[in-house]
């Protein structure tokens, strides 16, 4: 890899307090920030259909990535099946997202309401109501958005159909 894409490319990758002065910057240029997480562990076209779709709601957005023993705590031993790092990489690879932070608690709560995105990005699947960080965002003066998912396309069943081929 070049040093000037490298640079680039980790360049995205943060960690909470410099995103903190970052997003301030952004937010003072009159920037709409949208906040959107996940895991993203095998990225699929509707991880990537998804988080398009999250960046043209604004103008800059933010991804935050589950760390390693968050994504075990919620998705089991065998997961993930990349590293945080390597996820961190591929994410910060597309040129529509603008920045990528890590978080090792079970939910983004406190992302959310350190960062407090214009626009905070879930998927169709769940309610507005029921979306970490909702209430804190709707009562900043931001909004709360659901996108659909690409239908048949998750990383658990990609990663049952090559368990499944390997056995």
């Amino acid at each position: 890899m070049n040093d000037n894409f490298e640079k680039k490319l980790l360049g995205k990758i943060s960690d909470l307090q410099k995103l903190k002065t970052t997003v301030a910057a952004w937010k003072n240029e009159g920037k709409k920030i949208v906040f959107t997480n996940g895991v993203f562990d095998l990225l699929h076209i509707g991880h990537v259909t998804y988080l398009a779709k999250a960046a043209e709601l604004g103008d800059k957005l933010i991804i935050g990535l589950n760390s390693d023993s968050s994504v075990k705590r919620i998705k089991g031993e065998g997961r993930p099946i990349n590293d945080e790092n390597s996820r961190a990489a591929l994410l910060a690879a597309l040129f529509f997202v603008d920045a990528v932070v890590l978080f090792g608690e079970d939910t983004p709560i406190n992302l959310i309401t350190t960062l407090m995105p214009d626009i905070l990005v879930k998927g169709a699947d769940y309610a507005v109501e029921n979306i970490v960080g909702s209430k804190e965002v709707i009562a900043n003066g931001g909004e709360v958005k659901t996108i659909d998912f690409v239908e048949g396309y998750s990383s658990s069943s990609i990663i049952q159909k090559i368990r499944k081929q390997v056995s």
